[in-house]
């Protein structure tokens, strides 16, 4: 089977790419209205356990306000997600027509890396949060580097830079008589 190309495992993989992004528009969007409605109308309170209402209305915190604040955060990061799955669709679309030095596809790559640096960035304050709102009953708070993460993120760069050079070769043979 091709590797690229229509008919291809790049235009099989694109459609892949295309339904979790879907997925993860739909996700966001509803994440962000719940986490809006939470914080605006305040329906979502009898939804807690009863230990998390009293355990938050014993520290002096509204019940309402950290399941509102938790979606809405939650929300930024599948938008996070979005991101780099827009990138990617556009990436294997290129492929899919069978151009994968297209010039667009390194500033599309660069912005997944910084996405997956920002999505990273944003767990491990999510986590730190998380452990200070509710110490003791939340592990994991500590700066624990995920090294596959960060070794992925230093690829995508890398590929980047590979694919500039690809399209910059590309251009040079285009240019040669």
């Amino acid at each position: 089977m091709r590797a690229l190309g229509p008919g291809s495992v790049s235009s099989f993989l694109k459609v892949v790419v295309e339904v979790i992004y879907l997925g993860l528009v739909a996700a966001a969007s509803a994440l962000l209205i719940a986490g809006l409605t939470s914080l605006l109308l305040q329906p979502f309170t009898s939804a807690l356990p009863r230990a998390e209402l009293e355990a938050l209305q014993s520290m002096g915190l509204d019940p309402q306000r950290p399941l509102a604040l938790a979606l809405l955060a939650l929300a930024v990061f599948v938008a996070g997600q979005v991101v780099v799955f827009n990138r990617l669709r556009r990436v294997f679309g290129t492929l899919t027509l069978g151009d994968p030095f297209h010039p667009d596809n390194v500033a599309r790559l660069r912005v997944i890396g910084l996405a997956l640096i920002g999505l990273e960035l944003m767990g491990y304050l999510l986590r730190m949060t998380l452990a200070f709102v509710f110490p003791g009953r939340v592990t994991g708070g500590g700066l624990t580097l995920n090294l596959t993460a960060w070794f992925a993120i230093l690829v995508v760069f890398v590929l980047a830079e590979v694919f500039r050079e690809g399209a910059r070769l590309r251009r040079d043979a285009e240019l040669t008589i």
